[in-house]
């Protein structure tokens, strides 16, 4: 019982938000003038979306604070480098919240550290492995890196806590402000992603120990970190990703080679993949309100699913991604001018491909779902928030990507001449 209280203590103590806000100065981030007065009175406002900090832990009310970036109190600003955060277009979040910083370095810094964990980074990074590197890595990274995030935000939806309050915590990023926050599922992809690279491609790729760890670390490290400088996670909530993530990773390494496998040569492996992550997809979430988490689960399983069954389709066309096994252990020492160029016009056109490919579903799910769902469409924010709009929609338009990714653009570079 005497440990169970210490644990309990410290918790509380890593999950107080007055570490986010001391981190936040540390690194020169500043609110606005009357920013700790405004704590006081913004446990007046009413209820917000589901990442809105509990108002009842800090004034003694009922419901959340003003949140989502707005502050109560002064419009004044210290004459330092002022920023807005980013919005989200999907929960009326205006970003209105404007902040300072003596440290751009710093700002740029965490900011990448931050885009480690954003749609932008997987669009470049997982197609940039399969079609230039390794075929074989880059499915395995992105098999664990399904399961990672997928249990990652099932299991924020099910302990359901608020993220750090604001004030004291600057809110540098609102983006994904309406999710819940433990775990960081920030802390979960960017601890799982180094760590199963290394895990994966230490002996089938050439390069020293030493570099590899300190890459891992100083990679999960950066994302971590970010999190809380950005002001939406808790000390609490990054350990508890980073420590997730690591468990997920013992579970699941062993059986990716299994996965793979049966995802290549089982002749029914697709119509299991694709029931499998729709299942998980419509049955996993019971949401109080509305956040951003069901459709970006659905995202991550749709994506899998498409990569997985585009790999199937490679295997039964005889379509080889990887790397000879005459070539094994691989090695950068033969890059030159003209493989470097020819990767670099390969991630070009692919990432096109799929951009081009994820607009065109887009425009084409959304219409169709609310039409056979009868649901109105004139208010396309208020359709997507809508669970028999939005899974279709996330599902089918990222299945449809991981496919364009695994088989359709690979197909192209076979037709163009740049496999």
């Amino acid at each position: 019982m005497a440990l169970c209280r210490r644990l309990a203590r410290l918790a509380a103590h890593l999950q107080d938000p007055q570490k986010v806000a001391a981190f936040q100065r540390l690194c020169g981030v500043e609110g606005p003038s009357g920013w700790a007065d405004a704590e006081q009175r913004a446990g007046a406002r009413g209820p917000v979306a589901n990442g809105g900090p509990p108002a009842a832990e800090r004034a003694g009310g009922q419901g959340h604070p003003a949140g989502n970036g707005t502050v109560p109190g002064g419009d004044g600003l210290p004459q330092q480098w002022r920023r807005r955060p980013r919005r989200n277009s999907l929960t009326e979040e205006d970003g209105s919240q404007e902040f300072s910083t003596r440290s751009r370095f710093l700002y740029y810094l965490f900011s990448l550290g931050t885009e480690l964990g954003n749609e932008l980074f997987y669009i470049l990074f997982f197609p940039f492995c399969i079609w230039n590197l390794d075929a074989w890595l880059g499915r395995r990274l992105i098999i664990i890196w399904v399961w990672v995030m997928y249990l990652g935000q099932c299991t924020k939806d099910v302990i359901r806590w608020p993220r750090p309050a604001s004030p004291p915590v600057v809110k540098l990023e609102v983006f994904y402000n309406s999710e819940y926050s433990m775990p960081s599922t920030h802390a979960m992809s960017g601890t799982a992603i180094p760590l199963a690279l290394l895990l994966l491609s230490y002996g089938r790729w050439q390069y020293p120990l030493l570099f590899g760890l300190i890459l891992a670390f100083c990679w999960c490290l950066l994302v971590c970190c970010s999190r809380i400088y950005m002001g939406m996670h808790s000390v609490l909530d990054v350990i508890a990703g980073f420590l997730y993530a690591i468990l997920i990773l013992v579970v699941f390494h062993p059986v990716v080679d299994l996965i793979d496998n049966f995802n290549l040569t089982y002749k029914y492996a697709p119509l299991i993949i694709i029931s499998l992550h729709l299942a998980l997809g419509i049955f996993s979430f019971t949401l109080d309100t509305w956040s951003t988490s069901r459709g970006d689960t659905a995202q991550i399983l749709g994506c899998g699913a498409g990569v997985a069954c585009g790999s199937h389709v490679n295997y039964m066309m005889g379509l080889n991604l990887d790397p000879p096994p005459k070539t094994l252990p691989l090695s950068l020492s033969s890059l030159t001018v003209t493989v470097f160029g020819k990767a670099i016009l390969r991630l070009l056109i692919g990432v096109i491909v799929l951009l081009l490919t994820k607009v065109a579903m887009k425009k084409a799910t959304i219409p169709l779902a609310c039409k056979i769902f009868r649901i109105p469409h004139d208010d396309v924010r208020k359709a997507r928030q809508r669970m028999e709009v939005e899974l279709p929609y996330r599902y089918i338009t990222y299945g449809t990507v991981g496919f364009s990714l695994m088989f359709i653009v690979p197909c192209l570079f076979h037709f163009i001449g740049l496999s």
